[in-house]
């Protein structure tokens, strides 16, 4: 009996061991990850839940938004991490930081006619600045695109190429008394500066419509404009929710983030409640299941002020901590409501622009998914200019999804995917119409799906996945050499 008693013991240990040290609350007993079987615990009522719980968060606060150290996504963050740590199934932490916060607004007036401008986040203020326009050439990138007879003058630059900051750095240092720059595409521009610099001069943004109608005026004849920027900052307190499976090999962590912050204009359940949401309802569908490879979430603060959160966050790993990331995926807008289904161009066929090692296979699992049920997509160019840019930096193998912005959808689109010829793919973006309305439910549920098929392949197994690249620096794309990175991956911040 004691004999007996003493194996039944020992077999008992075993089984305790084998659970903490490898699957812990009983994940021995939970089946495998499958991509099927995930995909079916995704639920279009249970994304629609998360998003209209964001849309609450904005509701309940006079600002009506979610910007970064502000209540609304005070309220984003400690939701996320209640929901998340209350699975049980992660480890679950807020990463604490402070950013500078700034809040810009600009009028416009040439020869005597207002003008609907926005100014740059983080933009120097400027008081009733009375001046001649002259245009830059080119992209305003570089000194020799500035007219000899800049100094004291207002310089219009179109987008394009380099960010927003660089353009004013430039602007500044040509000796402009301020800049506007002005869309490449249809449609109004807001964006960001990317952060304090004394180079920088009063910036404000034009529609492509107002753009293009001044530089022919100048072309003709002399033009003055007067600009006024009122510019206010803060320095804001504020989160990253990190979470990882407290299962699988915590050497082979799959990683994935959305931003979780909004601009000024508005509750931005597009722009970024649709990925934050997106990636929860994986996370949580995920408890279902045990895995072979541990897997963490992100959802980052301060996308919208440029990537500061996503930033701060590879900034503070090691190397030796970093290489144990073998691949990173973003979600940045995933319910657009004239919606195309893009993938980042991880192989650089589309855009010339590749990213480390594996970034291709990325983008070929997506695909595989579509085309698996027959469903169209493109490829969106993989600049870096999202959360994924500090990844690529590091050279961590990097992709995602992103069913289009500001960007207006052409005929041919609408052959491949639908909708409305001649109107952007979220004609709300960056305003303050971005609500649960604004979510198409068709796009976000297919892209929710999406993901889940990629988690579930990668939690499984990385059989066939190219060996993690070495840890260390490297442009996102000669081209591109100078950007910093870009919020939302869609040109706001740059280009």
């Amino acid at each position: 009996m004691k004999s007996q008693l003493l194996s039944l013991a020992v077999a008992v240990t075993t089984i305790s061991q084998g659970v903490v040290g490898q699957e812990p609350f009983g994940w021995p007993f939970k089946p495998m990850v499958t991509q099927d079987d995930l995909q079916n615990k995704i639920k279009l009522k249970d994304i629609m839940a998360g998003v209209e719980k964001l849309q609450s968060f904005s509701d309940a606060h006079p600002e009506k938004n979610r910007v970064f150290g502000g209540n609304g996504h005070k309220d984003t963050v400690e939701w996320i991490y209640n929901e998340i740590k209350a699975t049980g199934y992660y480890d679950v932490k807020k990463q604490e930081q402070v950013h500078l916060w700034s809040h810009a607004e600009a009028a416009l007036n040439a020869n005597g006619k207002d003008l609907k401008a926005s100014a740059m986040s983080y933009s120097p203020p400027a008081s009733k600045i009375m001046a001649e326009l002259v245009v830059a050439k080119n992209n305003g990138c570089n000194a020799t695109d500035y007219p000899a007879n800049t100094q004291g003058k207002i310089v219009l630059v179109e987008r394009g190429v380099c960010s927003f900051g660089e353009k004013s750095a430039q602007a500044g240092d040509a000796k402009a008394a301020g800049a506007i720059v002005y869309n490449n595409v249809p449609g109004s521009l807001a964006g960001t500066l990317g952060g304090l610099d004394k180079r920088h001069v009063p910036t404000a943004g034009l529609s492509q419509e107002d753009g293009k109608n001044l530089a022919t005026l100048v072309a003709s004849g002399k033009i003055d404009v007067t600009m006024n920027v009122i510019s206010l900052f803060e320095n804001r307190t504020t989160w990253n929710v990190i979470a990882e499976t407290k299962g699988g090999d915590h050497n082979n962590v799959i990683m994935l983030g959305a931003h979780s912050d909004s601009v000024d204009a508005g509750p931005g359940i597009n722009d970024n409640g649709s990925g934050s949401i997106g990636i929860m309802t994986v996370a949580k569908a995920l408890t279902n299941f045990k895995l072979n490879n541990a897997v963490r979430f992100a959802w980052w603060t301060a996308e919208e002020f440029g990537l500061l959160g996503s930033t701060f966050y590879v900034n503070s790993l090691d190397d030796r901590e970093l290489h144990k990331v073998k691949l990173y995926l973003n979600f940045d807008m995933i319910g657009s409501p004239n919606f195309a289904n893009q993938i980042y161009d991880g192989d650089g066929s589309a855009y010339n622009m590749t990213g480390p090692a594996g970034s291709a296979e990325i983008e070929y699992l997506f695909e595989k998914f579509f085309d698996d049920q027959g469903i169209p997509h493109q490829p969106t160019a993989f600049t870096g200019r999202s959360d994924y840019s500090a990844f690529i930096k590091r050279n961590v193998p990097a992709g995602g999804l992103f069913t289009g912005a500001e960007v207006v959808k052409t005929p041919e689109q609408v052959k491949l995917f639908g909708g409305e010829a001649g109107v952007a793919y979220d004609k709300n973006y960056h305003r303050k119409g971005d609500t649960v309305a604004n979510i198409n439910k068709g796009a976000i549920f297919l892209n929710t799906r999406a993901i889940a098929y990629a988690i579930a392949e990668y939690a499984r197994s990385l059989k066939g996945f190219p060996t993690r690249p070495k840890t260390g620096k490297r442009d996102v794309n000669p081209q591109y050499s100078k950007m910093p990175g870009g919020g939302c991956g869609h040109h706001t911040v740059f280009m």
